[in-house]
């Protein structure tokens, strides 16, 4: 029985650091666009600077959002998996993917299975 608790706390102690990852990536990425959006637009490359610093924010946030989700799945699966806890995991994957989905679109400016060499619309 010691050991099952053990697991437990070590299971639960993952999938918070795993949180905490996703976090930090999100404030380290926003914080690391911004500066450089800064420093392009006092040099005077303003032209392109705000389409960079969406791309670069929207990346950010994509790989923050991917931890948080395998966050969630580690508690939920591994800790608690009743049919409650289960759909809720599920209505917060759905959400999270359709924001991935919608910030891939609005970063790359295409659909996920669009191949890379599709041509882009203009701006």
């Amino acid at each position: 029985m010691l050991a099952s608790v053990t697991l437990d706390d070590a299971i639960a102690a993952v999938g918070k650091g795993v949180d905490v990852a996703g976090i930090l990536i999100i404030v380290i990425g926003a914080s690391a666009a911004s500066m450089i959006f800064v420093g392009r637009v006092r040099g005077g490359q303003s032209s392109e600077a705000y389409t960079d610093y969406r791309r670069s924010l929207g990346r950010a946030i994509l790989l923050g959002l991917e931890f948080l989700v395998a966050g969630d799945i580690i508690r939920t699966v591994a800790i608690s998996p009743t049919f409650r806890s289960v759909g809720v995991l599920g209505a917060i994957v759905v959400i999270r993917t359709f924001l991935s989905v919608a910030l891939q679109v609005e970063t790359e400016a295409r659909w996920p299975w669009q191949p890379r060499n599709a041509p882009r619309p203009p701006n």
